[in-house]
This record gives structure tokens, C-alpha cells and sequence, in this order.
């Protein structure tokens, strides 16, 4: 039988071998064994490859060396069906030529293996060729492996297939070949990796699976499975590594093992039944504790092998955990503590064993004798009958002092001095509750006293009383008045020693919340008037000699330190019961005024002070908390402050509406622009020489959704208060600007706007810039603004009033002094600042119809206004015979209701129309 009939006959490979022969001419067939490695081939194999016949060895290893590709993707590819490859092949004489090898995997009963033919191509390679052959053998073989598969060769990368890329994370092969392997090696891993490169000489030459930590492109590390290929490059030796991602499977593989070992380790029993209570597994701890086999546990009732009724889901009822008593398969009793919790397919029950625990604390309990914990053990008639040595140390007496004694004859006090009727052991041994850390002092033999925290357990808690009885204590002598220390630091202002917030607050409570109480609480909320002034100008060592001493001051007037506490800074409260419901608070707010007015002399200096005062009443019955009545008697004191400081306020209902409504607009006020709650609305301003409107002044107005209209009154101050000026004033100058110029545009007018100006918008040094480019953006002329300040904004701060005017006018806008008449300016002062017209205030047109005297003084302001070129505007105007007395005044212009009454922006043409007519009397 020749070798061709041997592989047919054993293997039964006719058919895919006549299959794979009608393809191709001069073939050799050969067949690889996947179990064993088993290679063998058909006659003419070695003519084929022209290897010497008499050779047993290299025959075989040059045929191993040719498929070895071809085994390595047949054996990682998921899917079966044939593949070819042409492999490069260098003749005995020095020629080089390409063998075409084609296989198909087939099973062939037990054993999986690789059939296949080759093939001479008959043309011998040039190195060009050879390359390309090279390189479209990797592409077809390795472009659609689904492992990651790169050839490395001297160290350097010089190929990856596009599962490599994904996997190293690059976002291309660029990113990876030409760079050292090393680059991607963990430094732990490089020994081991060229190590196991270094035995694989021949080509063909596979390492075993090994592990190692690889690092990415973008620098995270991931746990690989490689396998290393002898092979070639460019005719140059190389290595072909297949890599393996098995960061995931580790990781779970450990967390499995973890998981299993700790269920089979663990010194408490884990038991899992199904939801029907019947046992699925048992772990050796189970087996332990109850003293059933895994096997003979598994398929019972739970309630069977724990020797008690047990049912997991009334366990879960109750907080899933409860102690039990459990039977050993003996029979014996096993004190268990057993948890329950819910699996996807019944329940995991976990019993720890309590026995020796519980037996270990009656067995053991004379070991307190070694405690530094007095210890003493009181028998059932009540006498000592044992004290450890750290007992007698405390009590400072001898053993057989204490010993034969009653703790009744003892002499101990209660926190309050008053001695104890009974030793706090007592209740423990008649009926066997515990005493738990009674503090108590206990006055020794050589008149020295030691505070206790004494504790009480009965040793026969299961026999009837008296029980025989186990006591500690341990000496809190030190601690406690280390306590008492830091309970008077948390509770006591270390200034000037008196009650601090907390403890006033307390206080306070505790009189509110007293009993059947009948008299009025009066809480006295007191601020020293300019105290910032001192502590600032002459440093807090002299500010706080004067805290110092008003406490000492307070406290001498109510007569004791009890009523009185520092609130805080430079607050100080008062309490006081008011049998008369108030009628006397005011006379002791004055009283203390007129104390804490006296002198005070630090360093030889006298220094004055004086104290604004809010009182708050607290009928029986009142609702309100400590902390609401603190709130109320500060918000009297603040009104005691606005009324003009060094007085006393009573607080009611409509100061704390208030002070609420003030804090809710001022919070609404922030975000009134981003909700189009703040508008602008327009009046005229008539030129009276030319008998029509000139201008319009912008006023701001707020229509809140709740409360309506708000008055520029409230919220103008309220914004320059919280800063918010600046944001608002911005806007509503940009916004006249802006919405002005589109009216001058749309109805062919040449109007000049009026814009207010606040005096905290002085302080800003970017206003300048700001109006200049709301005035570029809109288009709208210099000439035609004009900004209006308050006389008293003005005199506020003249020099920053003056250099912000100057460069005002710089930008060529107008300027204008509004309510003139209402401060303490003069035109004099008036002078010095770059004004364009003054406007006089309304209070001097009111009467100006009907008082020569209004008329002369309005007439001797238009006359020296206009002697140093300024223009004058009354406002104010509500009659037709004020406007005519204004025009024979020589008045410039006039604003007011009767001339037009501020309207938005849509009404306006229809109020100037109005205005021009009343101005020429129509």
C-alpha cells in the first residue's frame, strides 16, 4: 500500500481530496490532527518540497513550518471553510519558489482535523515578489482575524490587523508599527515575554499560551493571553503574536473564586433555599454548627435540618434579622442569631452560632477582677462578697473594708448634693433590670469625694429575684469636670461670662415652655449704637473692655446673671418676667440706656456709647419658637435703629410684615429684569419758549405679579442697598436710550431723554463707556441724553460727583441737577460741577398759583440759575395757572400731570400730542 492509500484509508479523506485536486495540478495531499498534533501527507510530498526522502525529520518540519499559519487560524477562527495561502519556499539548489497550500477543516469521528493540499506554483519569487506575497498573505489571513494578531521583528512592530488597533485602543496602525513592543509591555512582563521568545529559533516555532499586562495607546493597562509564531518579514526572521483580551475574564474568574471561597470559609452557616423553604446548598460552617452533611441537608425542609420552625419571608417582615434557638442533628441546643434576604430564586439565610459566645460570659465573668474597672459582685442578701483591686483603689478602702458590707450604709450623692436613698445597685437585685452609668459621688473614708459612673448587671438573670449581682464604675472624676468645663465654654460668652446665644435660647425655651405659666416673658434685644466706630478706630482690646464692662452693667441692672446674655458682636439679650403685660418694659429699657450711656474709661480715654433696643412680649400660650422671638425683638431693635437709634421699640405684627415684605422684594427685585417686570414708562417735558415738547424724562417702574405697582420709592433704595443698582441702572439707561432713539426714528421727532441717575452709579468708573456705547449701538446723539442727578447724590461725595460729571461731559452727554431746593447745596457749589439745567422741585410749585411767596422764591432761583447758564425745569406742574405763572417767570421747561403723566413707551405719541396742546392753551 503506497503512503497516498494509507492516509485515504485511514482517514476517509477521498472525497475532500478529489474535491480539492480537480482545482489544481501536481498536488500533494496532507492532513494535521488538532488533539495531537499529528501531521501526515501523501506521496509526492517530498518531491514536491525536493527534500532528501532518507531524512526522516526535515520532511515533516518543513511541511509544519508551512502550515503552521494555516493551523494557527483554523484553530481561532470561529467559523469553518477553506483557506488558501501561498507561502514562500527556497529549493535545496538556492531558488526560490511559492507553494499554494488550500485546506478545510473536517471531523472525522472524535477527532477534529486540518486537510489540505499543496501545490507548486511553478515560477520562481524575486524579493519583490516575495514581499508582496508576504504581505497579501497577512492581509487575507489575518485583515478579519477577530483576535488581535501583529508581527513584531527585532524588537519592533512592523504590523497589526484591525482588531489590534481596536483593542490597544489606537486610532490607527500608525499609532502602533514602527514603535519598540516594549513601548506596550508592562516592565514586569518584559523578562518573562522575551524570555519565552528566546527558545522559539526555528520557523513555525509556537510558544505556549502565556499572560502578561499590556499597555495601551492611550495609556490604560488590560491583561492579555499571547501566543508567539516564528515566523518571517521580508525575508528576515520575525515573530507573529496572536493576543488575547482577557482583562474581564480574569477579573470575573477571581471574583467568582472570592465569592466561593468566602461562602465555603466563613465561620458563620450560609444556608440558600428555594422559595418553598427547601435547602439548594450548605456550606461547611452549616455543616459545623447543625451537624447535617451538605448531602444529607440538601433537598430537606430548612425548618427539618435547623431543628426549629423558620420561615424566611416572615424573617424579612420583622428587619430580616432575630435571635433563635436551634437544635443540633443531636439534639442539643444552638443559640443562633439568623438574617434573611431574597435571591432572584428563594432565599440565603446566614446563622451565627451565639452558644459559646453566651456560655463564654457566665463562665468567664470573675475576669473583671483584672479590669482597671472597679468591680464588685453583690450576693443576693445584698452584702459585697468580692471587689477587684482597681474597686478598691477608687473607693480608696481595703478589700476586707468593702467586703461583708451593704452599698446601702455607703455615703453617695446625687448630681444635685442630696444623698441617695438607696445604692444604685438596689433596683438590679430585687428585680433584675440593669443601672446603667448612674453618675453618682461617693464621699470616701478620708473625707475626699470621687464621682462615679456606675453600671448594675444581674449574674442570675434567669433565676428569680433578688439576684445575685455584678457592679462597675469607673472614676469620672476628671472627665466630668473636664465636662463641666467645656459645657460652660459651649454655653457662656468667655468675655464677659455671660449666657451665649445657645444658652439664651435655652433659657428662653424653657421659660416658654414652662408649666401652667401665667406671667408675660419679656425679651430685651440690645445693640450698642456705633460700637463699629470704636472697635475700628481704637482696635478690640479697647472694643472689648467695653463689651466687657456693658455686660457687667446689664448684669448689675436686672440683678443677676441669669437674665441677662450676649447674643453675639455687640448684642446683648435680656430676659425678664413682666407681671404687668409690658407696662414696665419701657421703664427698664430706659433704665438700662441711661446705665450703659455712663462713661466708660479704657486706657484714660472716656469713651460714650449708647444702645438701640427691641422688646418683644411672650404671653402664656404664645406659639411662636425661641428662635421666632429672637427674630422679632432683632427686628424691633431695627426699628428702634431707623427711628434714630438710642431708643426702644415694642415689636407687633406690622414690623415683622415689614421687614418680610423688604426681604421678598429684594429677592424678586433680582430677577425682576429677567422676567420683563421692570419697564420704563415717559412724560413730556414742554419747552415753554417754544410751545411744544422737547424731551421726555425715563422713570423706571415695577409691576410685581404679586403685590402690583412697587413705588421707586421702595425699590430704588432697595437696590442701591443691595448693590443691585448697578445692574438695573445699566439697563434702564440702555434701555431708554435704545427704545428712544426707535421712537425719534419711527415718528421723525428730535427729542431729547431725560435718564436718572443714582449716586451709587457715580461710584462706577465704567459709566462713561457704558453710555457711550449704548448711545453707538442705538445711534442715538450725545446731545440728545441727558442725565439727571439728586441734589443730595451730588453732595454725597462732591470730588467723585465732579470727576464723573466731567468726563461725562467729555463724551459730550447733557447733565442736569433734579429736586434742586430739597438739600444743602448752593448754586455756588453748583458751580464747581459741569451742569447744563437745574430742575426745580415740585414742594416750590404747589402754592406758586397762589403764594407771592412761592412765586418770588421760584423767580429768584430761575434768575440766578440762568445767571450762570443754566436752564430751569419745574416739575411738578398740575394746573394750567401754574403753568402760565412758570411762563411768566421766565421758566425754561416743565413736566407734570397736567402736561402728560408717565406712559409707556406704545402711549407716548398720544400723551406728547396732549402736551403740545395744553401747552399752547388749545
Amino acid at each position: 500500500m503506497t503512503e497516498s492509500d494509507r492516509l485515504d484509508g485511514a482517514y476517509g479523506l477521498d472525497v475532500e481530496l478529489r474535491n480539492l485536486a480537480c482545482e489544481v495540478n501536481r498536488a500533494a495531499a496532507w492532513s494535521y490532527r488538532f488533539s495531537d498534533g499529528d501531521l501526515r501527507w501523501s506521496a509526492g510530498m517530498a518531491s514536491l518540497l525536493q527534500v532528501d526522502e532518507s531524512d526522516p525529520h526535515e520532511l515533516p518540519r518543513r511541511l509544519r513550518e508551512l502550515i503552521a499559519p494555516l493551523v494557527h487560524s483554523a484553530e481561532t477562527r470561529k467559523e469553518d471553510g477553506s483557506q488558501s495561502v501561498e507561502e514562500p519556499f527556497q529549493m535545496p539548489s538556492g531558488e526560490r519558489r511559492a507553494i499554494f497550500l488550500r485546506c478545510r477543516p473536517t471531523l472525522h469521528g472524535p477527532d477534529r482535523r486540518l486537510v489540505g493540499i499543496a501545490v507548486d506554483v511553478a515560477y520562481p519569487l524575486s524579493d519583490e515578489s516575495h514581499d508582496t506575497d508576504i504581505a497579501d498573505r497577512y492581509r487575507r489571513l489575518i485583515e478579519l482575524n477577530p483576535d488581535a494578531v501583529c508581527v513584531h521583528q527585532d524588537g519592533v512592530t512592523v504590523y497589526v490587523n484591525p482588531a489590534g488597533v481596536q483593542m490597544m485602543h489606537a486610532a490607527s496602525p500608525e499609532d502602533i508599527v514602527g514603535h519598540p513592543i516594549t513601548e506596550f509591555v508592562a516592565e514586569h512582563a518584559q523578562a518573562e515575554l522575551f524570555s519565552r521568545l528566546s527558545v522559539a529559533h526555528d520557523p513555525g516555532t509556537t510558544t505556549e499560551p502565556a499572560e502578561a499586562e499590556m499597555i495601551r495607546v492611550d495609556g490604560s493597562r488590560m491583561l492579555v493571553e499571547s501566543i508567539a509564531v516564528r515566523t518571517s518579514w521580508h525575508g528576515r526572521p520575525a515573530f507573529q503574536v496572536i493576543l488575547r483580551d482577557v482583562t474581564a475574564q480574569r477579573k470575573a474568574e477571581a471574583a467568582l473564586r472570592y465569592q466561593a471561597a468566602l461562602v465555603e470559609n466563613v465561620s458563620n452557616a450560609i444556608v440558600a433555599t428555594t422559595w418553598h423553604g427547601v435547602v439548594t446548598s450548605w456550606n461547611p460552617a452549616a455543616e459545623t454548627i447543625y451537624g447535617w452533611s451538605s448531602a444529607q441537608a440538601r433537598g430537606r425542609h430548612v425548618s427539618e435540618v435547623v431543628g426549629a420552625e423558620i420561615d424566611p419571608a416572615a424573617l424579612l417582615t420583622v428587619g430580616g434579622t432575630v435571635e433563635a434557638k436551634h437544635r443540633h442533628a443531636d439534639g442539643s441546643p444552638v443559640q443562633v442569631r439568623i438574617s434573611a434576604a431574597e435571591m432572584s430564586d428563594g432565599y440565603v439565610l446566614v446563622c451565627t452560632d451565639e452558644t459559646a459566645r453566651r456560655r463564654a460570659e457566665k463562665r468567664y465573668a470573675t475576669v473583671v477582677s483584672l479590669l482597671d474597672e472597679g468591680v464588685l459582685v453583690i450576693d443576693e442578701g445584698g452584702k459585697v462578697v468580692m471587689a477587684n483591686p482597681a474597686a478598691t483603689s477608687i473607693l480608696g478602702a481595703q478589700e476586707e473594708d468593702l467586703v461583708g458590707t451593704r452599698p446601702e450604709s455607703w455615703m453617695t450623692f446625687d448630681e444635685d448634693g442630696n444623698q441617695l436613698p438607696q445604692a444604685p445597685s438596689l433596683r438590679t437585685r430585687l428585680t433584675g433590670e440593669p443601672e446603667n452609668r448612674r453618675v453618682a459621688r461617693f464621699e470616701r473614708s478620708d473625707g475626699s469625694s470621687v464621682w462615679l459612673a456606675i453600671s448594675a448587671r444581674s449574674l442570675t438573670a434567669d433565676d428569680s429575684p433578688p439576684h445575685r449581682t455584678l457592679v462597675s464604675f469607673t472614676d469620672i472624676t476628671e472627665p466630668r469636670a473636664f465636662r463641666k468645663r467645656l459645657e460652660r465654654e459651649a454655653t457662656h460668652d468667655p468675655l464677659t461670662g455671660l449666657a451665649n446665644r445657645t444658652m439664651v435660647l435655652r433659657r428662653l425655651q424653657a421659660a416658654m415652655g414652662e408649666p401652667d405659666r401665667t406671667v408675660t416673658t419679656g425679651v430685651m434685644f440690645i445693640d450698642l449704637d456705633k460700637f463699629k466706630i470704636i472697635n475700628d478706630s481704637l482696635g478690640h482690646v479697647v472694643g472689648d473692655e467695653v463689651l466687657r464692662v456693658t455686660g457687667e452693667r446689664l448684669r448689675a441692672v436686672m440683678h443677676s446673671a441669669e437674665q441677662v446674655g450676649r447674643h453675639g458682636g455687640d448684642e446683648f439679650v435680656v430676659l425678664v418676667n413682666d407681671e404687668d403685660g409690658g407696662s414696665s418694659l419701657g421703664a427698664l429699657a430706659e433704665a438700662i440706656r441711661r446705665r450703659l450711656t455712663e462713661p466708660i474709661t479704657v486706657e484714660g480715654r472716656q469713651l460714650h456709647v449708647d444702645a438701640s433696643i427691641g422688646i418683644v412680649l411672650v404671653p402664656p400660650g404664645d406659639a411662636r419658637t425661641a428662635e421666632d422671638v429672637l427674630r422679632d425683638a432683632d427686628v424691633a431693635m431695627y426699628e428702634a435703629k431707623t427711628r434714630g437709634r438710642g431708643r426702644a421699640a415694642f415689636f407687633d405684627v406690622q414690623l415683622r410684615e415689614r421687614l418680610q415684605r423688604y426681604l421678598e422684594l429684594e429677592q424678586d427685585l433680582r430677577s425682576a429684569i429677567d422676567r420683563g417686570e421692570l419697564w420704563l414708562a415717559y412724560q413730556p417735558i414742554v419747552n415753554l419758549h417754544a410751545n411744544r415738547v422737547g424731551g421726555v424724562e425715563a422713570l423706571l417702574r415695577w409691576t410685581h405679579p404679586v403685590h402690583g405697582r412697587i413705588s421707586p420709592d421702595e425699590f430704588i433704595s432697595m437696590a442701591e442697598e443691595s448693590d443691585l443698582i448697578h445692574h438695573i441702572g445699566s439697563w434702564a439707561l440702555s434701555t431708554a436710550i435704545e427704545q428712544m432713539a426707535e421712537f425719534r426714528r419711527r415718528h421723525g421727532l428730535d427729542l431729547r431723554v431725560k435718564a436718572n441717575l443714582s449716586a451709587r452709579q457715580l461710584e462706577d468708573p465704567g459709566l462713561p463707556e457704558a453710555v457711550d456705547e449704548a448711545l453707538r449701538k442705538s445711534g442715538l446723539s450725545a446731545k440728545s441724553l441727558s442725565l439727571e442727578l439728586t441734589e443730595s447724590a451730588l453732595m454725597h461725595d462732591p470730588a467723585t460727583a465732579t470727576r464723573m460729571l466731567q468726563e461725562l461731559r467729555r463724551y459730550g452727554i447733557r447733565l442736569a441737577i433734579d429736586d434742586f431746593g430739597t438739600g444743602y447745596s448752593s448754586l455756588a457749589q453748583l458751580l464747581r460741577l459741569p451742569l447744563d439745567s437745574l430742575k426745580i422741585d415740585r414742594s416750590f410749585i404747589d402754592g406758586i398759583a397762589h403764594s407771592h411767596d412761592a412765586e418770588a422764591l421760584v423767580n429768584s432761583i430761575s434768575a440766578m440759575a440762568h445767571a450762570v447758564d443754566l436752564a430751569v425745569i419745574a416739575e411738578g406742574v398740575e394746573t394750567a395757572e401754574q403753568l402760565e405763572v412758570l411762563r411768566r417767570l421766565g421758566c425754561d421747561q416743565a413736566q407734570g400731570y397736567y402736561l402728560g403723566r408717565p406712559v409707556p413707551i406704545e402711549d407716548l405719541a398720544a400723551t406728547i400730542e396732549l402736551a403740545d396742546r395744553r401747552t399752547k392753551g388749545d
